[in-house]
């Protein structure tokens, strides 16, 4: 039997809510993102408390709330310790995505799931890799390798592929085939036969127009309301899809020179696009070509300005004049969006469109039901500083209760001397204490009422007192030649932290943060809520546009069929969609999984797996061709059995000859460039390769007989026997190695 691997589904298996997977390989425990709604509801998390303190790692795919919002509560009151994996960028924007939240929250309850310190926590503990970077890990989890491979969608988006004794299991959620502005398209399609797939329905059933099409649809929708001098409020997320929102909103604004204003409007909008323009290595070829060819920065917004904190105060300045508002949350559940909502729905005039399916329970989802309801309630919230009286008794009751800590404190000290110095009660050499330095002793202490710091004149130690001891601590520093040895990599994050501003104390976060959120995070002002619960008559047009940036159904079966996974697990995704998928892609494989919430299901490989080792004789006689970061070799060898190992040996017979063997996998796009630049007019006709004349390049698939088998690939070249034909013919055989 192979590895043995089992899949339970934590949230939303046959539901569009948070992502939470529980993933078993051979007793390693992985949790498959750590999502939470913007309502915060701690019920949805009752699958995950039962599991948290057993997990060994968490892998993060995306930055936003539906794959991480539950990290910091989970670490805090669930029991997760575990070390958690992501990409550069879904860890630096997941961090702000978990500030706007609790900002946004704080501002209109006494939210106490999670603190800033809570968030730094969790976070503390985000293991940064590249993309295609082999992570080995260790202790418990030895043998198995994660690798993070691009998934589109958002910028850092991850597929991850879990390698343990040559099988692989994928993770694939939320992944676009599309490229975008500022992000590459997946990588997915290039995998092939993994063991297991886990991926998810939620886009099962939808299609997609051409990006094109929908990009100028979405401007004509903006303007037609701008020219009308209504206003326009798009809810989006913190440091997720907005950002491809914001390139296009500026791209034709600059194309077509118009001047209604556009603002950006988040707890953290400037710490995010900061960020973002430093993160090239992780965006689409084209932004990284335009700053290294023309030094132009795509995140540097000419048409779109920042606000953040008072950024509302600022909007009503405006007063009724045309303008487009982007402001979390997409759920119009808390947040500047939410009040925005509240203002703009009045006016007929005005449009509120959604970029993305609101989640289940929220206003959002309420707002984009069909059709969608005339009249909602909403609860309009506010936090105000304490006058007069109500600060008067906050102000006592903080004194009050900083003097029973203090008291807590001092006895807790107290019974921990006592413990240390051992006291003997049978102890027949006191030692008096001069009082001018000492601290109050276990019998002064019980005097609560007086000075426990000072011990009056003419004080006489108890019989039971002992001399004052010094505490000793074993230096376990190491030491060579030249003194202590020091770290020099420890010293320089500690001053890297030391000289730059933070949201909080975690390390490696080397941006400034907005001097307004400063000091609302650090405002310690008495303050309390002021709540009241209104009707909106929402007057205002109501749109839905999808810009979520995942693929369509055609290009998820598609994607699907071409993998070809041995066995395939769907997960998130409503009951109509998973069942959807379900049946098709059944019909080409027997081995496809749609599992309930708390339902784990094994599926361990039926193929056998062995592990052997090859003798000193073989290895020398192999003779290894670099492809990128790999080394293959053809090898002809004998199998024996030592000491229960199986070893390979050199063959005792002379090998039959065999064909040379060409390994690679070039593609048609890639190969039509190499063709132009020696000199050949070649183009695409009819999904083939034309070049010249004469010859005719098309990829085909053979030996696909196989249920289920996606087959091989080959390229065929069609043309008559001609001079071409054996230039091309030699500049393809180049793209390959040949073994």
């Amino acid at each position: 039997m192979g590895t043995p691997v089992q899949v339970t589904p934590l949230s939303e298996a046959y539901g569009e809510g948070p992502l939470c997977y529980l993933l078993v390989v051979d007793g390693f425990r992985f949790l498959l993102d750590c999502g939470w709604t913007d309502l915060c509801d701690t019920s949805q998390l009752e699958p995950l408390a039962k599991v948290a303190p057993t997990v060994d790692a968490v892998l993060l795919s995306h930055p936003d709330m539906m794959h991480l919002g539950a990290l910091p509560y989970a670490l805090k009151h669930l029991g997760l310790s575990a070390p958690v994996y992501a990409s550069e960028p879904v860890f630096r924007l997941g961090l702000l995505t978990m500030y706007d939240h609790f900002v946004s929250r704080r501002k209109v309850s006494d939210f106490d799931l999670f603190t800033l310190d809570d968030i730094d926590a969790a976070f503390k503990n985000v293991v940064t890799l590249k993309y295609f970077q082999n992570y080995l890990l260790n202790d418990k989890g030895e043998g198995i390798v994660i690798i993070p491979h691009v998934a589109g969608h958002s910028l850092g988006g991850t597929v991850w592929k879990i390698t343990k004794d040559g099988e692989d299991i994928v993770y694939a959620v939320d992944f676009n085939h599309r490229k975008e502005r500022h992000l590459k398209a997946t990588v997915l399609g290039s995998f092939a036969r993994p063991a297991v797939l886990i991926t998810d329905a939620y886009n099962a059933l939808n299609n997609q127009c051409y990006k094109k099409t929908q990009d100028e649809d979405f401007i004509d929708s903006l303007v037609n309301v701008l020219v009308s001098n209504g206003s326009v409020l798009l809810p989006v997320d913190t440091a997720g899809r907005v950002l491809e929102l914001l390139l296009i909103l500026d791209k034709y604004w600059s194309e077509r020179d118009l001047v209604y204003p556009i603002y950006f409007l988040t707890n953290v909008s400037t710490s995010t696009i900061d960020y973002v323009k430093s993160l090239f290595e992780w965006m689409s070829d084209e932004i990284r070509k335009s700053f290294e060819e023309n030094r132009e920065n795509a995140f540097f917004l000419k048409k779109v300005t920042l606000i953040i904190n008072k950024g509302k105060k600022e909007l009503d300045k405006l007063g009724d004049a045309p303008k487009v508002v982007l402001a979390s949350m997409a759920s119009l559940e808390v947040g500047f969006s939410h009040d925005i909502f509240v203002d703009m729905a009045n006016e007929a005039g005005n449009l509120v469109l959604f970029t993305e399916k609101g989640q289940l329970g929220t206003l959002a989802h309420m707002l984009q039901m069909d059709p969608p309801p005339r009249a909602v309630k909403v609860t309009m919230s506010n936090r105000i500083p304490l006058v007069g009286d109500e600060l008067k008794a906050f102000e006592e009751e903080q004194v009050r209760i900083k003097k029973e800590e203090m008291l807590k404190v001092r006895l807790v000290k107290e019974g921990g001397m006592k413990d240390f110095h051992g006291l003997n009660a049978k102890a027949s050499h006191p030692v008096v204490i001069d009082a001018s330095s000492s601290r109050k002793s276990s019998n002064a202490g019980s005097h609560l009422g007086g000075n426990m710091d000072i011990l009056n004149h003419g004080f006489v130690p108890p019989p039971t007192s002992v001399a004052p001891r010094f505490l000793l601590f074993e230096n376990t520093a190491e030491w060579d030649d030249f003194g202590e040895i020091i770290n020099p990599d420890e010293m320089m994050k500690r001053g890297e932290i030391d000289n730059t501003l933070m949201l909080g104390s975690i390390e490696g976060l080397d941006a400034k943060i907005d001097e307004d959120l400063a000091c609302l995070l650090h405002d310690s002002t008495p303050s309390k809520i002021i709540s009241n619960e209104m009707t909106v008559h929402v007057k205002c047009s109501l749109i839905y546009m999808d810009f979520e940036g995942r693929s369509d159904t055609r290009s998820i079966k598609s994607v699907i069929a071409h993998v070809a996974p041995r066995k395939l697990v769907l997960v998130h995704g409503s009951t109509e969609a998973t069942e959807h998928l379900k049946m098709h892609c059944a019909e080409n494989s027997k081995h496809v999984y749609a599992p309930k919430i708390e339902e784990t299901i094994d599926v361990t490989s039926d193929i056998s797996s062995y592990k052997v080792q090859l003798s000193e004789n073989l290895t020398s006689h192999i003779m290894p061709r670099k492809i990128g970061e790999l080394e293959i070799a053809w090898l002809d060898a004998e199998v024996e059995k030592e000491d229960e190992n199986l070893i390979l040996n050199p063959p005792s017979s002379t090998p039959p000859p065999r064909r040379p063997v060409l390994v690679g996998d070039p593609k048609l796009t890639d190969f039509k460039r190499f063709l132009e630049y020696n000199g050949l007019q070649v183009e695409f006709a009819d999904g083939a390769l034309r070049c010249g004349e004469y010859i005719t390049l098309r990829k085909i698939i053979v030996d696909s007989s196989q249920k289920g088998s996606a087959g091989s690939q080959q390229i065929v070249i069609e043309g008559p026997l001609c001079e071409d034909y054996y230039k091309i013919r030699k500049l393809l055989y180049s793209q390959f190695y040949m073994l």
